[in-house]
């Protein structure tokens, strides 16, 4: 075995054209989306010799994929290949030839054919909008010729139609073992394990060590959104009992303009502060997903975090008025039963119904307004005597509060999901998409509406922590 090929570990090459995408295929596969690790480049020819990329689960490498320069004189180098083999169909030992004697003007073939030749598969790279000239011609059969089990890749990186699919897929069945499509800046989770299925149905001599790295894939990713789920449940404990708190002298509360700025300072106080918990969380959840081109921002001061304040925030998330209205019945009901459970039942319900009612009606009449912080004032003061009270802000009175915090960390949620490896562009997290919570199942929305009624009273129903985080672990999978 050479340095490309381990004798357990199955190993393919990414080869093709000049510029197909290779890189940005074993970018996305691999979720790297940094250039010191996979330079992705629209300049032809960056990857100019072989690199070996390797997928370890517990210090055990499992597969690698092989970047190849790629193709530059295919034509060419299949004339010299058959010059050297005479009549009839090369094989192994006439590449080998090709390799030992050829010039340098075929150095980017030889490159990339000497992982071929150790027992590499094949994972050749095309872009189906491109047209099928002599040079892909020549270039499967090169790799024909090798006799490595090759899966052909439509990587979709400009305007394709079905007949030029079709095309290609003609072509490509002669001289490969399997064809898929694929589109490195596109291609979510479900595709990417899908291509690694794929992977299986060409290579028989590995099997187990594939099947097997399909599985750790597939538990790592549910890992993944269980860490994500305590990261999101967390920060919704966090955001739903925040309050921020300031001393009002005297005058404060005497000379009116002194009152309303130490108010407004201290709610500015209170949306920087959710907007820190807004941008650690997500922080979290980028590096869970090891996104380092799509960002949080760079810093609390220019993080937007969820514009509370905006109308068509409230218009597009959290629950539309009737549902809202069930829901904090619901939690309304839950706070009736405590009342009669405390009281030894001697209410005969009048707490639950009590509860209920008011829970509800609050909600559909505040469902649709704009965020005022709940104000404490506490202590006494007497004038004259220079006594201060603690003032006290947050969360936000709007019943819709916790669903829209919700929606808001689902849309970034989602736009985590969307978002590709083999991309290079920069692009901020801002959570565009619509609402989910609308949507919830009714016993979700039921589960959510008590736990969050018990954070607003700040004290979280530990108990229910367990069906929280089944609720969130099921809404991440729903999205994706």
């Amino acid at each position: 075995m050479s340095d490309w090929i381990l004798k357990d570990v199955p190993a393919f090459a990414v080869v093709g054209r000049v510029n197909m995408g290779k890189s940005a295929v074993i970018a996305t596969l691999l979720e790297i989306d940094d250039n010191e690790l996979i330079r992705v480049s629209p300049t032809p020819g960056e990857t100019t010799r072989c690199q070996a990329h390797k997928v370890i689960f517990d210090d055990k490498e499992c597969v690698r994929f092989i970047d190849t320069p790629g193709f530059s004189r295919p034509v060419e180098a299949m004339r010299a290949i058959q010059q050297i083999h005479g009549p009839g169909t090369p094989g192994l030992e006439t590449l080998r030839k090709f390799v030992a004697e050829a010039g340098e003007e075929f150095g980017d073939e030889k490159r990339l054919l000497e992982p071929l030749l150790d027992g590499a598969g094949v994972l050749y790279i095309v872009d189906p909008a491109k047209p099928l000239r002599d040079d892909f011609l020549a270039e499967m059969e090169i790799l024909r010729w090798t006799g490595r089990p090759r899966l052909a890749l439509l990587n979709r990186r400009g305007q394709t139609t079905a007949a030029d699919e079709e095309s290609w897929r003609e072509r490509l069945g002669g001289a490969f073992n399997l064809v898929r499509t694929f589109d490195a800046h596109s291609a979510r989770y479900d595709e990417r394990l899908r291509l690694l299925k794929s992977l299986l149905e060409i290579e028989e001599r590995h099997r187990d060590r594939l099947e097997e790295t399909i599985r750790l894939v597939e538990n790592e990713w549910k890992r993944r959104r269980e860490d994500a789920a305590e990261i999101l449940l967390g920060f919704l404990e966090d955001a739903l009992q925040l309050k921020v708190s300031a001393t009002l002298e005297e005058s404060d509360l005497t000379i009116p303009s002194r009152r309303e700025r130490k108010a407004e300072l201290l709610s500015k106080q209170y949306f920087a502060k959710l907007a820190e918990r807004e941008l650690e969380c997500f922080a979290a959840l980028l590096k869970i997903y090891r996104h380092h081109l799509l960002q949080a921002d760079n810093s609390v001061e220019t993080f937007t975090g969820i514009d509370l304040e905006s109308a068509e925030t409230w218009t597009k998330w959290g629950l539309p008025r009737a549902k809202l209205a069930m829901a904090a019945a619901v939690a309304g009901g839950a706070a009736g039963l405590a009342v009669d459970a405390a009281t030894g039942g001697l209410t005969h319900g009048a707490g639950t119904l009590f509860g209920a009612i008011s829970g509800g009606a609050a909600a559909w009449f505040k469902g649709g307004s704009l965020p005022d912080l709940r104000i404490d004032l506490l202590g006494g003061m007497k004038l004259g005597t220079g006594e201060g009270k603690s003032l006290s802000m947050g969360p936000p009175k709007n019943p819709n509060f916790p669903w829209v915090l919700l929606d808001g960390a689902l849309a970034r949620y989602q736009q985590m999901l969307n978002r590709a490896h083999g991309r290079r562009d920069v692009e901020i997290l801002a959570g565009n998409g619509g609402g989910f919570t609308r949507d919830f199942p009714r016993e979700r929305r039921e589960i959510l509406a008590k736990w969050f009624a018990s954070c607003l009273k700040g004290s979280p129903n530990r108990s229910m922590e367990p069906e929280v985080f089944e609720a969130l672990v099921e809404t991440l999978e729903s999205i994706e």
